[in-house]
């Protein structure tokens, strides 16, 4: 049981990334999402600083931390496209799975595969305009699905809406998403 749960916040999470960077059009800015914090420009820093530039991510950024994941998303040869859920979208995700936060950081498999399932890892970046419509091989070996209005549906049919896209990394691109993306 718990074990759903947590997967269920997982593809939550993945889900809400992948709407991010498979919007065919870029959405109106969010009043909501908030300037990155560094005065490094964003094209100067990976995905992981990206991600910790703005507050709206800092659950991610925690996640990511307690699944230990951090060196491997900073590789400055590797070519990641993030969809990466706001804070509100992990929120979502707890309520909807009955989780704690410590409950889901403590469950590292879960976790992994959940954050996982917001990654896809290829030979380039996937900004918006090279997302079409059809499955996606994630990083956690599931299946991501783009559907034709340009939003994510994860492997248990959930949607998520990409509210920001292409913002720039130096080992990639990160896509805001409103849900957390859960795979089976």
């Amino acid at each position: 049981m718990k074990l759903t749960k947590i997967a269920t916040i997982g593809t939550l999470a993945i889900s809400i990334a992948g709407l991010s960077a498979c919007n065919n059009m870029m959405p109106a800015k969010s009043a909501d999402m908030k300037p990155p914090m560094h005065s490094q420009t964003m094209a100067k820093m990976n995905v992981v600083q990206v991600a910790q530039s703005n507050s709206d991510f800092s659950v991610l950024v925690e996640a990511v931390q307690a699944a230990g994941l951090t060196g491997m998303l900073a590789d400055p040869n590797a070519h990641y496209t993030i969809f990466a859920p706001t804070n509100e979208a992990f929120m979502q995700a707890m309520k909807e799975t009955g989780m704690t936060k410590a409950q889901l950081f403590a469950n590292k498999p879960l976790l992994t595969k959940i954050l996982g399932y917001h990654v896809v890892s290829g030979d380039m970046a996937m900004y918006a305009k090279d997302v079409k419509p059809g499955n996606v091989m994630t990083a956690s070996k599931d299946t991501l699905m783009v559907t034709n209005q340009g939003k994510l549906m994860d492997e248990n049919g959930r949607i998520a809406n990409i509210v920001k896209t292409d913002i720039p990394a130096t080992n990639g691109v990160v896509h805001v998403i409103d849900r957390v993306l859960l795979p089976k």
